[in-house]
């Protein structure tokens, strides 16, 4: 059985690009003699839809677009993603639903078991979990098919009550099929053929999986579809974070007519779960994750053009290195705004940053206008000492200009805080924390600099000063980011413990943290929450990134 899998990008409720997308792999597969072509999962309507699905139109664009996709497939069957209406009044109004087509119709539809909702998943919120599990019979062979977390319940400490595939496997399957829409995180591509591995082994069937590729606001799906036999075997890997249309043959026996590019034995046994930060781990996925999730962001919002505020520091130059590499140089103009207090050499650095990078830029100072605001509020401020409030009048001038600049040439600003100043609330609200995608906002100030060495691999892009100078944020004489924080050294891997392994106060300070920093750091993050809570989308690249994926109460007393 000739087997084509369709590692594509999706845009949600793009109905007429996605139908078409689906359409043009199959006849492409179909003209290579394919007997069946696997997409992803909700795949009509892209993944998440999130309440969209609750409205009836969306749902009847999805049926209608199968119904195009369903004509195609009279040669060649297909297994697509859409929601389905539940017939039943019990339960809730859809099913997360394969759909297999063949001779021109629907013939069967396999609905989702396991329903996430955690993280960045909410599917329980919209969808009833299948309650009856048939194989599909194709060509002589008995096919298992699943819908991305049901194939996720295997391990010491299963989430779910049930395995669709211990269900499947009654009737006797001859080879495992998944359609995912599984994000990307810097650790999920081991996590993902450790799972597939042990479905393998578990069930002794070959198993196809079809992932999404593409970025949707600030969820990255990475493709990296897979292929294992019936061994374990790993006999194919579509490419990271683009769209990718390959074939495989299964054999008779269950193994892979390709040849095997892991074998079982170096194949991921376990989920990569790091008990520290490592801020290298896999930093190449970063980048790649990040561009990708600033060229879609922009092309599917219909956007053109970026503006970054380019300060000399390393979280504005990385930012400005990644738009340029997403978008083209012509499409990122950088804004300096130097204060009285900028000092020459982060001027220096940024003008060569942008000459280095050969994007538009532009000096425009604040000076004169934070002396007008001062002067204006002296009345009210009086003798009092210069303190946050003069300083975040600089952040806050600087983000009026950047943005006035934005609306008056149709750009969009990308916000350029980490995920160490976000934790901390180590930024001003309506100043540097404005924008309209974070770009850094998941990774941490050491994951930063390992970007910006990353990005000079090939030649000095970023300027060394850059990477070597102590960060400031110039607002004051002489400021450093130490002033405010401990040493990034320090503060990343504690903030690592707290927000991605949920680790409490006793835990980390059992690590050898010192207690009194530990109380303060806890208490920075969770105090703090207002001010992400009105944060523009962050690029989510960690298992655990601010946003949908972490969800906290702001007025909460925990820890604060």
């Amino acid at each position: 059985m000739k087997i084509a899998i369709a590692q594509q990008n999706y845009h949600i409720g793009n109905f007429a690009h996605n139908t078409q997308h689906i359409i043009n792999a199959i006849e492409t597969a179909k003209a290579a003699g394919a007997d069946i072509i696997l997409f992803s999962e909700l795949s009509i309507c892209g993944y998440p839809a999130r309440d969209f699905l609750e409205f009836d139109d969306f749902i009847h664009q999805c049926q209608q677009s199968l119904s195009q996709i369903a004509a195609h497939c009279d040669s060649i069957a297909a297994l697509v993603g859409a929601p389905e209406r539940n017939p039943n009044l019990k339960g809730k109004d859809l099913f997360n639903t394969a759909y297999f087509l063949y001779e021109g119709k629907v013939q069967q539809a396999i609905h989702k078991t396991l329903l996430p909702t955690y993280d960045v998943f909410d599917e329980n919120r919209y969808f009833e979990p299948a309650y009856e599990w048939n194989i599909v019979h194709f060509k002589g062979k008995k096919l298992a098919v699943t819908i991305c977390e049901d194939i996720w319940n295997l391990g010491d400490n299963p989430l779910y009550r049930i395995c669709p595939m211990d269900e499947l496997m009654k009737q006797q399957p001859d080879v495992m099929l998944n359609l995912s829409a599984s994000p990307f995180d810097y650790t999920h591509d081991e996590d993902r053929k450790a799972t597939i591995k042990a479905n393998v082994l578990k069930y002794k069937l070959p198993m196809f999986y079809c992932n999404a590729v593409g970025s949707q606001t600030e969820i990255v799906f990475d493709g990296a579809s897979l292929v294992f036999d019936k061994d374990a075997n790993l006999c194919g890997q579509l490419p990271m974070f683009t769209e990718s249309l390959q074939y495989f043959t299964l054999r008779e026996d269950g193994s892979i007519d390709a040849p095997i590019l892991e074998p079982a034995s170096r194949v991921p046994d376990k989920e990569l779960t790091p008990h520290g930060l490592e801020a290298e781990l896999n930093i190449a996925q970063i980048h790649d994750a990040i561009v990708l999730g600033i060229q879609d962001y922009f092309g599917k919002m219909g956007f053109k053009q970026a503006i970054v505020a380019s300060s000399g520091g390393i979280d504005s130059a990385v930012t400005l290195a990644l738009a340029v590499r997403a978008l083209g140089a012509e499409n990122v103009r950088a804004i300096l705004m130097p204060s009285q207090y900028s000092t020459g050499h982060s001027v220096d650095d940024a003008v060569q940053l942008s000459r280095n990078l050969q994007n538009p830029y532009d000096i425009v100072p604040i000076k004169n206008i934070f002396d007008q605001f001062t002067t204006e509020l002296q009345p009210l401020f009086g003798d009092l000492p210069f303190n946050v409030a003069e300083e975040n009048i600089q952040s806050r001038v600087r983000g009026n200009l950047v943005m006035a600049i934005a609306n008056k040439f149709n750009y969009i600003l990308l916000n350029t805080s980490n995920k160490s100043e976000l934790s901390t609330g180590y930024g001003t609200l309506y100043g540097d924390m404005a924008g309209g995608l974070g770009v850094l906002g998941d990774c941490y100030k050491l994951q930063v600099y390992a970007l910006a060495r990353y990005i000079n691999n090939n030649g000095e892009v970023i300027p060394e000063n850059i990477i070597t100078k102590p960060p400031s944020a110039e607002l004051r004489p002489g400021q450093k980011d130490s002033d405010s924080l401990p040493e990034y050294d320090v503060l990343d891997p504690l903030l690592y413990q707290y927000i991605e392994r949920r680790q409490g106060p006793n835990e980390i300070k059992a690590m050898g943290f010192n207690a009194a920093l530990v109380d303060r750091v806890l208490r920075m993050v969770n105090i703090n929450e207002y001010k992400r809570n009105q944060f523009c989308p962050i690029i989510r690249v960690s298992p655990k990134a601010f946003g949908v994926g972490r969800r906290m109460p702001i007025v909460g007393k925990y820890l604060s």
